[in-house]
């Protein structure tokens, strides 16, 4: 097939997209790009349109960014070396292209000259809204700076292309690089049989071991790494599980450490050429926080309220491990602290996350998760025939390119499914792959993207559909058996699910204003909104079943789910501000501390916020993937989690006392947040769904703080 990146197949076929196509087809999408900008250029200034300056802006990169977008898809799902090799010959270039494009004066003239017109100054709101976004997200990247401050920028985003990968792709080889192997069954003393087995599993996979002496290999990704930390009674292999995540991006050919100072060096330098004191205030100036000192107050406010908790929490752990081992009150071990926390919550609660894992099955939870959308949201999912060609094979003549023809539609693995969301009106609106389960060609984490930016009809344009998908690293299958998923993998699907939702239901005729691209302190609404739903009886009853009975949760086991759900929770909170923490000083206070101890920086900076132990941790900012392996990504920004925590522990309070799947609220929450996108300021929208301001007491009184 030729220029398969470029072809516009709304069912993509994953089979034709070789690393080999990569340099031909992105050079050819970037060179249409120029095309359409250069066309956009030459517009007579006095007949400009929102048409053609505004929407017509959108359109002129949308093939390259879908195109390359499939490229990025491919190096976080199917990493291999010849992909790899192909995606960073282009991605430096491909970077450059759109950091030139606010840069060039062309077009920052066009818009300047559109503003001025009567028509722009009598654009309806959401139209108003769209091209004062676009006016300042080209000045925040720096559309009126002079020449030569202009090219050091583009110079800046190209490097920061460059390391940010580079420390990506650390991240990702270290994390594979590492294994624990175990030959002798009764060092796995403590952990539940399903560790076990994926354990055997994953030996097996890499044909270690017999069915006589079989070998237990366990990894740095989560469903390996958690149920060691949590339950294993070998303090030893917990000891080198430890070691082995502090050793991820440090040290070694892996290091990530220059690449954090060069990181940081290059956006402060971004930001004082952006007439910024730091890089906080550079990206939060078009954000709900405004500015990095507000973000930093928000945090500091936070802790401030539940410190002494967390200091009580603490004691308490240290108190409980003297008991149980016999010994006198000390300072934990770093790997003792999951371990201990899980001994003190079932002793204290009666309670073990293990239990809840049988009402868990990966199918049922998927199943009862659509069917809570339909009830509260009212949409339907459709899940449609699928199949994976494998690599040197050819398709299946009938496979399905759109919607609507007959075939199964073609997956990159063949664990992906694929599904057709409707709305009430069983209108099409979008489709989603999703690929849930670890392997190693395969980034660490869970995330949502999308694929294609879906838009309503307007005026002779038809409707756009929207494709995303979804992404995790979950218990997987194992010898036939379902994959049981934990209580905290559950809320994780949840949470991807709800940014799915967010981009499904956008409905606004603006593309740069729909789905999740809103301020990104408010992007965090919608996921952890549908986190709430894990932890509500009516809601659980729609998929938590028995694997084997089907029998819902048995309300004693409920009862002290519920009971245990705060245990500790000052501790989980102080996790993530330590995390904002450690974000936001790095880029404001110290991004050109290059050649300081990295690790000891980060203790001075997260004093009080992190818990005290024996051994030092080596801090996590070198695979800390939210902050540096994308040019901006949360940089600056992972405030914005607790930020949207207040939003959503505060929205979900009229679920609770109007009913947890009241389709009312749901369609209120849909037809006021969800559908809206970045059309009108985030605070109005918050404020039309709740009647009011945010209220962050919510917060603490949900994790029992208050």
């Amino acid at each position: 097939m030729a220029a398969p990146f470029l072809t516009q197949d709304f069912h993509i076929r994953w089979s034709t997209l070789k690393s080999e196509h990569i340099e031909s087809d992105i050079r050819a999408a970037l060179e249409k790009a120029q095309a359409n900008l250069d066309a956009l250029i030459d517009l007579d200034r006095s007949k400009l349109s929102f048409d053609t300056v505004v929407l017509g802006l959108d359109e002129t990169t949308r093939e390259l960014n879908e195109a390359w977008g499939l490229v990025t898809h491919l190096d976080s799902l199917c990493n291999s070396p010849a992909l790899r090799e192909a995606h960073n010959k282009m991605l430096a270039e491909v970077s450059t292209f759109f950091a030139k494009i606010p840069l060039n004066e062309h077009l920052w003239d066009l818009l300047v000259t559109y503003n001025q017109t009567e028509e722009a100054k009598k654009l309806p709101p959401v139209r108003k809204r769209a091209l004062d976004e676009a006016m300042e997200g080209f000045i925040q990247a720096g559309a009126d700076l002079p020449p030569e401050k202009k090219k050091r920028v583009e110079e800046i985003e190209s490097e920061l292309s460059k390391y940010t990968q580079k420390y990506s792709e650390n991240v990702l080889d270290s994390t594979n690089k590492w294994e624990l192997l175990i030959e002798d069954v009764n060092r796995l003393k403590g952990l539940p049989p399903s560790a076990i087995d994926a354990a055997q599993a994953a030996a097996v996979a890499k044909n270690l071991g017999t069915p006589e002496q079989p070998v237990y290999r366990f990894t740095l990704k989560a469903p390996s790494m958690i149920p060691v930390m949590e339950y294993l009674e070998d303090d030893g292999a917990r000891r080198q599980m430890w070691e082995g995540a502090g050793a991820i991006g440090r040290g070694g050919e892996h290091d990530n450490t220059d690449l954090v100072w060069n990181i940081l060096r290059l956006r402060h330098e971004k930001a004082q050429i952006m007439g910024k004191a730091n890089f906080a205030d550079h990206v939060l100036a078009h954000r709900m926080a405004k500015n990095g000192q507000s973000a930093m107050r928000f945090i500091e406010d936070l802790y401030a309220r539940i410190h002494e908790a967390f200091e009580r929490e603490t004691i308490e752990l240290q108190e409980y491990r003297a008991d149980n081992a016999h010994q006198s009150t000390d300072l934990l071990q770093p790997w003792e602290v999951a371990f201990w926390s899980e001994k003190q919550r079932k002793a204290k609660y009666d309670f073990d996350e293990e239990e809840l894992r049988p009402y868990f099955p990966f199918n049922k939870v998927l199943s009862g998760m659509f069917r809570l959308a339909e009830t509260v949201f009212n949409l339907r999912f459709v899940e449609l025939p699928v199949v994976y060609v494998e690599p040197g094979k050819d398709a299946p003549a009938n496979v399905s390119t759109r919607p609507g023809k007959q075939g199964p539609v073609e997956v990159w693995h063949p664990e992906v499914k694929f599904y057709e969301v409707r709305n009430e009106k069983d209108l099409h609106i979008g489709s989603f792959y999703t690929d849930w389960h670890p392997r190693d060609s395969k980034r660490g984490g869970a995330w949502m993207n999308y694929l294609k930016m879906g838009v309503p009809p307007s005026g002779e344009r038809d409707r756009r559909l929207h494709l995303g998908l979804i992404c995790g690293n979950m218990t997987p299958p194992v010898d036939g058996k379902p994959a049981l998923l934990t209580h905290d993998e559950v809320c994780t699907v949840f949470h991807e699910f709800g940014h799915l939702l967010h981009q499904l239901c956008g409905n606004v005729e603006i593309p740069a204003l729909n789905g999740v691209s809103v301020y990104w302190d408010f992007v965090e609404l919608p996921s952890q909104l549908l986190e709430n739903f894990c932890w509500e009886r009516e809601s659980l009853d729609l998929f938590a079943r028995h694997h084997e009975t089907g029998e819902a949760i048995p309300a004693r086991l409920f009862k002290k789910m519920l009971a245990a759900k705060n245990y500790r929770s000052a501790s989980d909170i102080m996790r993530q501000l330590a995390f904002a923490k450690l974000d936001l000083e790095l880029h404001m206070h110290h991004p050109t501390d290059e050649g300081a101890d990295l690790d000891k920086l980060a203790r001075n900076i997260l004093k009080g916020y992190l818990m005290p132990l024996k051994t030092e941790q080596p801090t996590m900012a070198r695979r800390f993937g939210h902050l540096f392996s994308s040019p901006v990504g949360y940089a600056a920004g992972y405030y914005s989690y607790k930020w949207a925590e207040v939003l959503d522990a505060d929205a979900f309070t009229r679920f609770q006392k109007e009913g947890v799947l009241n389709p009312a609220v749901g369609r209120e929450f849909r037809d006021l947040i969800l559908s809206k996108g970045n059309s009108e300021d985030p605070a109005k929208l918050f404020q039309d769904f709740m009647g009011r301001d945010p209220d962050a007491m919510a917060l603490l009184v949900r994790a029992g703080l208050a």
